[in-house]
């Protein structure tokens, strides 16, 4: 899903407070162009990069470029994606109210790798096409 429909759907379909951001971006995407979508829905990113290949922009990089969209209040770097994870977590959570939210983002790599880490391997259930319609219509 491209950032800007993923946003849509994000302030669509949730309310979010705070919204956490995990982001680890491919250094041959438009790192930029990812974070200045995600700027206006996201309180707070949690910097990372992809563990799996290394194609991915390395934390501090994409740390400094995010520094410069989001502002140092609001943004963490931690290098390792389970870290990452936990750190959104806990920002999450700081306060203790609301409906607090954690979006991992920027690299379907990255996404990957963040559900083998959450879930493991156990396979997705996808609902059928008419499952999805009723959802939908609210039946």
């Amino acid at each position: 899903m491209a950032p800007g429909r993923l946003r849509r759907a994000i302030t669509e379909a949730f309310a979010f407070s705070p919204l956490i951001g995990v982001v680890a971006v491919m250094a041959d995407k438009d790192a930029r162009g990812i974070l200045e979508v995600f700027e206006e829905i996201m309180n707070q990113v949690v910097i990372t990069q992809v563990a799996s290949t290394s194609r991915g922009m390395p934390a501090a990089e994409l740390g400094a470029l995010a520094e410069e969209i989001f502002g140092s209040s609001r943004v963490t770097v931690v290098p390792r994606l389970d870290d990452a994870i936990d750190r959104a977590v806990a920002l999450a959570e700081v306060d203790g109210i609301g409906s607090p939210g954690v979006l991992i983002t920027g690299s379907v790599v990255a996404v990957g790798e963040a559900r083998t880490l959450l879930v493991g391997n156990e396979p997705v259930l996808v609902p059928s096409a008419s499952e999805r319609s009723r959802w939908r219509l609210g039946r």
